[in-house]
């Protein structure tokens, strides 16, 4: 099962779309994952409309109608595993002790928020997964995605993917 893994789109606030080479992910995709900051509901739409299955959450940045459309916390098993997605987890000091508390039953959490990307083991064996952006990379050398796959009930390949610099839209 192949996974696509994002967060903090601000689709249209930081760029009128998704990268064409994500949007190319997302087609052969099996489940995309989404942790928040979509900022727009046609991005949802847009996303539901591609994807073979999407796990997503509302972000900070997402109003009223996003916030009626996805839960804080969305948890799916895929193949065996136990994922769960959210967009902020407080501070990266002690990230994995609090994520692994408030997670006890989760082999993958995806998060988002600040943009910048994570790939981490909690002690009890939780894996955290923050993606970056696609769209705003604040201090990061490039926008960037995930990927990965799950077999047998485990998170394998897992891979941050670079995409090309994008012009971003001014607000």
């Amino acid at each position: 099962m192949r996974l696509v893994i994002m967060a903090d789109t601000h689709v249209p606030k930081r760029a009128k779309d998704l990268p064409a080479a994500l949007w190319a992910a997302v087609d052969e995709a099996d489940v995309v994952v989404h942790a928040g900051d979509w900022v727009d509901v046609a991005l949802l739409d847009a996303l539901e409309a591609r994807s073979r299955r999407l796990v997503a959450v509302y972000g900070n940045n997402d109003g009223p109608a996003l916030r009626a459309r996805l839960p804080e916390v969305a948890r799916a098993e895929l193949a065996g595993l136990r994922l769960a997605v959210v967009h902020e987890t407080g501070p990266a000091g002690g990230r994995e002790r609090r994520c692994a508390a408030s997670f006890p039953d989760t082999d993958v959490l995806v998060f988002g928020h600040s943009h910048i990307p994570w790939d981490s083991t909690a002690p009890n064996g939780l894996r955290l997964l923050n993606p970056g952006s696609p769209t705003d990379r604040r201090r990061q050398p490039q926008h960037t995605f995930m990927t990965a796959w799950v077999l047998n009930g485990r998170l394998d390949g897992v891979e941050l993917r670079a995409l090309p610099p994008i012009h971003v839209k001014n607000s």
